[in-house]
């Protein structure tokens, strides 16, 4: 069965599933990255750790600095940019440039999967107003509320993302390496596929039943 075919039959298993509905602040928790600042501008690509800043670049470059490191390699977190909201999955050790931005982690991850919040962060529109410079986690964000289906069905959602999320990675890598404009068409294709079924899953409050 491919991933489309799962994904169909994902949404027709859930779409009874019981909803509740919490505010984001109260299933997540988030942390000032004071702690693991970068010291050093001395970034060099033989260096071990990475160091992750707020702004497009997002991995500003590597650092040999071994004190206060982030072991997201052990327990991943979502980074947050704390003015524009655009976040990342990050699953390896790391320090940060700027204190512009939250390490969010789950509060109890036997409620509520980490990723799951992740993916649902995404289907969420961009909201800003030109000039709004307010700390988006804490005036915003924290107070959304999510969606919260039962943790099986958090993780056939998160497994069934995963793989399209995979995929896209590797048909990337693959039309970097060869140019191919057939790998293009495909991977264009592969991202409308992913964006729709992760909007759909994720939207319980009109697809799939529920309310907030």
């Amino acid at each position: 069965m491919d991933m489309q075919s799962k994904a169909k039959k994902l949404i027709e298993m859930i779409q009874t599933a019981p909803v509740e509905w919490k505010p984001l602040g109260e299933v997540a928790d988030y942390e000032q990255p004071t702690k693991y600042l970068v010291a050093s501008k001395n970034y060099d690509d033989k260096f071990d750790t990475p160091v992750l800043t707020a702004g497009k670049t997002f991995i500003l470059g590597y650092t040999d600095e071994t004190e206060g490191i982030y072991k997201a390699s052990g327990s991943p977190v979502i980074i947050f940019d704390d003015f524009t909201t655009a976040n990342k999955w990050v699953d390896f050790d790391f320090k940060v440039k700027s204190s512009a931005m939250k390490i969010i982690t789950s509060k109890n991850e036997q409620n509520v999967l980490l990723k799951y919040v992740y993916y649902w962060l995404n289907t969420l529109p961009n909201s800003l107003t030109d000039g709004d410079h307010k700390r988006q986690w804490i005036s915003n964000f924290s107070n959304k509320e999510i969606p919260i289906p039962p943790l099986e069905t958090q993780q056939k959602i998160v497994k069934i993302l995963d793989k399209f999320t995979e995929l896209e990675a590797t048909l990337e890598a693959t039309l970097e390496a060869t140019l191919e404009a057939t790998l293009e068409a495909e991977l264009a294709l592969r991202k409308r596929q992913y964006q729709y079924y992760r909007d759909f899953l994720l939207d319980f409050d009109n697809q799939i039943g529920g309310g907030g």
